[in-house]
C-alpha cells in the first residue's frame, strides 16, 4: 500500500506536549521492535527543551510517522527515528538526507545499533561511517568483581550536592573537551540530568586529592528502567579524570567503585559506551570483564 507524507521543519513552540507525545510513543515502539533506541537520552530530551536543535517530523495526513533532531556542533549531529509501521516505504532516507541537509557540510547522522534497515538507508544515499561508539556489557554477578583498592593521597566519597558543581564542570570539560556530545558541559545539564528520575547521588563518585577539595575524577553511574524486553539495567554513565591526574589509576578505582554500587543494588547487568578507536579505554574495560555487545555509527556524505 502506498502512503503518501510530508516533511516540515518545526519551530520549538510547535512541538505542543501533544506533538512531543507523539514522537515519544514512536520512540518507544521503535525500541520495542528493534530492541536498541533509536534516539539517545540527550535527543529524547531535546524534544522539548532543544531550542537550538533543528526539528523534522514526517507525516502522514494528522499523524506523526517519524522524526529527526539535528543539533548544532562542529559537525552537527543528527538522530532519526521512523515509526515502524511506516517504514520501508522511503520515509527513514528522505528524513535522513533533509537532516544532513539541514545539519550543513559535514553533518553526521546516528544509527543506534547500526541496524540493517540504517545501512540499506546509509549505503542508498552513498553515506560513509566517520565515528563508531561501542557498546559494552558484563554480568555483575561473574566474573566476580575486583576490590576498590583506593591509593593513598586520594580520597573516594559521593556526591554532596551544588556544593560539587564547579569541580564536577571544571573536571568533565578539561576531560571531554575534544568530545561533540559531553565537551562544553554547564550547570544547566548537570541540573537536568540531577532532576531526572534515575539520579541517586548515592551512586556519583568524586575521587579528590586528599585533604582538598579538588576533585581528580569522578564516576557518574545510571539505572535504566525495563524496557524493550530487558531488565533493568545499570551503567558506567560518565567516568571523567583531570588530564593532570592521569596515571594514577583513577578510572579503574572510579569505575570499579561504581560498579560494586551498581552490583549492590540488585542489578544483574552494566553497560557502556565507548569510542571503538580508543584502544586504551576498551583494553581497560575488557580487563574489568565487559564484552562488545553492539556499535552505534555514525554516517557523514563521501
Amino acid at each position: 500500500m502506498t502512503v503518501s507524507f510530508d516533511i516540515a521543519r518545526l519551530d520549538p513552540a510547535a512541538i505542543t506536549p501533544t506533538v512531543a507525545q507523539q514522537i515519544r510513543s514512536i520512540v518507544v515502539r521503535a525500541t520495542e521492535v528493534d530492541g536498541t533506541a533509536p534516539l539517545s537520552e540527550q535527543a529524547v530530551k531535546a524534544v522539548t527543551s532543544g531550542n537550538e536543535v533543528t526539528h523534522l517530523v514526517a507525516t502522514s495526513g494528522s499523524a506523526i510517522v517519524g522524526y529527526a533532531g539535528v543539533a548544532p556542533g562542529t559537525p552537527s549531529m543528527a538522530e532519526v527515528v521512523v515509526d515502524p509501521e511506516f517504514r520501508r516505504r522511503g520515509t527513514g532516507r528522505l528524513l535522513v538526507e533533509r537532516a544532513l541537509s539541514e545539519g550543513g557540510t559535514g553533518a553526521r547522522v546516528w544509527a543506534h545499533g547500526n541496524l540493517a534497515p540504517a545501512q540499506a538507508v546509509a549505503s542508498a544515499l552513498g553515506l560513509d561511517i566517520a565515528r563508531e561508539l561501542l557498546q559494552m556489557r558484563r554480568p555483575l554477578g561473574a566474573p566476580e568483581l575486583p576490590d576498590v583498592v583506593v591509593q593513598d593521597g586520594i580520597s573516594l566519597r559521593t556526591y554532596r550536592g551544588h556544593q560539587d558543581d564547579a569541580e564536577l564542570l571544571r573536571v568533565n570539560n578539561a576531560a571531554f573537551s575534544w568530545h561533540p556530545e559531553q565537551g562544553g558541559w554547564t550547570e544547566k545539564d548537570i541540573a537536568e540530568r540531577r532532576d531526572e528520575a534515575w539520579f541517586d547521588p548515592a551512586g556519583v563518585f568524586l575521587a579528590f586529592e586528599e585533604g582538598t577539595d579538588t576533585l581528580l575524577g569522578f564516576h557518574w553511574t545510571k539505572v535504566h528502567p525495563p524496557e524493550a524486553g530487558e531488565n533493568e539495567i545499570g551503567e558506567v554513565y560518565v567516568v571523567g579524570i583531570d588530564p593532570q591526574a592521569q596515571g594514577r589509576g583513577l578510572g579503574r578505582i572510579l569505575t570499579l567503585a561504581g560498579l560494586h554500587y551498581l552490583r549492590n543494588r540488585g542489578l544483574g547487568d552494566v553497560l557502556l559506551y565507548v569510542e571503538a578507536d580508543n584502544a586504551a579505554a576498551v583494553h581497560t574495560y575488557e580487563r574489568l570483564g565487559f564484552t562488545r555487545f553492539h556499535v552505534d555509527a555514525a554516517y557523514t556524505r563521501r
